[in-house]
């Protein structure tokens, strides 16, 4: 069925409680009845480069649950059981898919961000426990092998590792060529190397082992960005579930093509995407190993929907707002619906995509702790451009206050808490200790609300809007200042693509208002005309920026989101070395990196004793301390 708004919803839980839906149980199972329903149909297309007229590889139903079957049937005989750890570390592809599903049906999958240093890499292997490893074989203009090598001596558990290699997608020229050109790897560590694609094919196309009878956690996500350790969040088998039939359910059909550009480390592309065609029959889509990072991917795009035939696209405002600097020269009429998440979507770049694309967007919103999905704009009903939509059925979302933790009223801001299928109460994280504080208890003390971090509010007509991060919060002086407001003001500039808005270090109010700025290709301004822009738009003056900076490019995680420890560690590098060079001591900061503790450290170096810059720099909240 379609969903036009609350009513759809309701009519949906009026069938049935979530906990009596006929579903399946376990990823096998619900691989298992798709592929039943439609065995020659297409349902996964991988093409190493993005020219459209490029070779492509497509499985059927019944090729993709074979090769599941038997990639499964692999990691057991390598010692893989429920509950031990199978992690990859892969750019997307074929394999890659292979490796997620038949990970969580042997164990427990673990995809991993190839974009993490070796150390980070190492780190979520150990906090894993993970026994295999599947990465890259070593392939040109690729560091992935040399980093699965290098974490793999970090991890002692690691006792197999496989190896894809992107070779057999190749054809023409570089085929020869690439055998001639791979880089050397360099492998200190003493797990067994094996070859994922002969390895697999020695293997029977029918499960040699029982599947498992009921719900257990199936898949280990990381999260919180690229510095520091990130945490791990467990997902359950019926969390996977419940995501994939809400794509079913409520967006596509067996007739369907999404094409989703985005990593499969990440539960966007894996839980929603991947899951929604898993539990549909719609058939995915997979441009280049690196998606829409890939060489060429934004200026095929159009033309790759074109081939395709593509029906729903996932994006992120990040890949919008290059797409919108391209001419839609190919026949898109095919295309039904944008999906966008990740990040909130400027009112003006939701617009312009509209206008140019003639797509409806739809804006939702998930979080890797609540398995994936919260809420969408309805894709049949009313969309609220800026919000977040309604949430999905069997999903519930109270607005708690900050510090009373008393639910609030229409309209009013508070921490976003969510109750839905998706949540692993209790165990949201391997830590035991990350799992402290992070739920409320609901009125009939059975019910959980998970604690998002998110700030937000509901209106009248039940929609969710996104207000701000609970940590990204400025605090001037006690006063609390809501970056979004900021970054919204300057998101209204025409110049203007993305904008971050963080709190500096001030040696007085504690944090000032800061902004960075990325700039439409082409368009040209000033950092005095932003600034004046800024406060010509924001009411209240505790939130004018104090300082403003143009930047090439913001940083951005693998899947669009502004990466704000960046900024932040920019503008105390900033600030500290202003005022040791006004206080005459020679010192300057060397850097700035994340203690799991203290949060942001300042390391600075030069001739000074660690007592002259102990005068300046006291003055502030940010640690700091020598370089060595």
């Amino acid at each position: 069925m379609g969903y036009a708004g609350r009513a759809d919803s309701d009519a949906i839980e009026a069938e049935s409680s979530w906990a009596d839906r006929d579903v399946p149980v376990t990823t096998f199972a619900q691989l298992t009845q798709t592929a039943g329903r439609f065995p020659d149909r297409a349902a996964v297309t991988f093409q190493l480069e993005s020219g459209p007229k490029d070779p492509a590889e497509t499985l059927t139903w019944q090729q993709l649950l074979d090769r599941v079957t038997q990639t499964a049937n692999l990691f057991r005989s390598l010692g893989i059981r429920e509950g031990d750890v199978v992690a990859y570390l892969l750019p997307n592809c074929t394999e890659t898919v292979l490796s997620f599903l038949g990970g969580q049906i042997a164990g427990i999958v673990n995809p991993i961000n190839p974009l993490l240093e070796p150390e980070q890499i190492g780190a979520i292997l150990r906090e894993t426990g993970a026994k295999v490893l599947v990465t890259m074989k070593s392939f040109p203009k690729s560091d992935v092998a040399q980093k699965g090598a290098a974490a793999v001596a970090l991890a002692p558990s690691v006792k197999h590792v496989v190896e894809v290699d992107l070779h057999r997608y190749l054809t023409g020229a570089k085929k020869l060529i690439v055998p001639w050109v791979r880089p050397k790897n360099a492998v200190e560590h003493t797990a067994t190397i094996i070859d994922f694609e002969k390895s697999v094919k020695k293997q029977p196309k029918e499960l040699q082992f029982l599947d498992s009878p009921s719900d257990r956690v199936a898949a280990y996500f990381h999260t919180g960005g690229t510095t520091g350790m990130p945490k791990v969040v467990q997902h359950l088998y019926s969390g996977l579930i419940y995501n994939g039939w809400l794509g079913s359910e409520l967006l596509f059909t067996e007739d369907d093509v999404l094409i989703c550009p985005l990593p499969l480390f990440h539960v966007f592309a894996t839980v929603v995407a991947l899951g929604a065609s898993l539990s549909s029959g719609a058939q995915i889509v997979f441009p280049t190993p690196q998606g829409y990072r890939g060489a060429g991917v934004f200026d095929n795009f159009w033309k790759l929907i074109e081939r395709h035939k593509v029906t729903f696209l996932i994006t992120v405002p990040t890949a919008m707002s290059a797409l919108m600097q391209r001419p839609v020269n190919a026949d898109i009429s095919s295309l039904k619906l944008a999906f966008c998440g990740s990040a909130p979507l400027p009112i003006e770049l939701y617009r312009r995509f509209e206008e140019a694309a003639g797509v409806t967007i739809c804006e939702g919103y998930g979080l890797t702790e609540a398995t994936c999905l919260v809420s969408i704009n309805p894709p049949a009903g009313e969309k609220k451009v800026g919000s977040i939509g309604l949430p999905f059925p069997y999903t519930r979302v109270r607005i708690m206050d900050v510090e009373s933790h008393i639910e609030c009223g229409i309209d009013q801001i508070g921490e976003i808490c969510v109750s839905s299928p998706g949540i692993f109460r209790g165990n949201t994280y391997t830590e035991a200790e990350k799992n402290r504080n992070l739920f409320y208890a609901g009125d009939d003390h059975a019910a959980q609300f998970l604690r998002t971090g998110d700030l937000g509010r509901i209106d009248a007509d039940g929609y969710v809007w996104i207000t701000g991060r609970a940590k990204d919060l400025i605090i001037r002086g006690g006063h609390n200042i809501d970056p979004a407001e900021i970054e919204e003001a300057l998101a209204g500039h025409e110049a203007v693509a993305f904008a971050g808005a963080i709190g500096q270090p001030d040696a007085h109010a504690g944090e000032l208002p800061c902004a960075y700025v990325e700039l439409i290709d082409g368009a040209v301004t000033t950092e005095a005309e932003l600034l004046a822009h800024a406060k010509s738009k924001i009411n209240e003056r505790a939130a004018h920026p104090k300082h403003l900076e143009i930047m090439l490019e913001l940083p951005k995680t693998a899947v669009g989101k502004i990466f704000k420890p960046d900024l932040r560690k920019k503008a105390i590098a900033r600030v500290f070395d202003i005022a040791l060079k006004d206080a005459g001591v020679d010192a300057t900061v060397d850097s700035v990196s994340e203690d799991k503790k203290l949060g942001l450290v300042a390391h600075v170096k030069g001739k000074a004793s660690k007592d002259e810059v102990a005068k300046v720099l006291s003055q502030y909240t940010t640690a700091w301390d020598m370089a060595d």
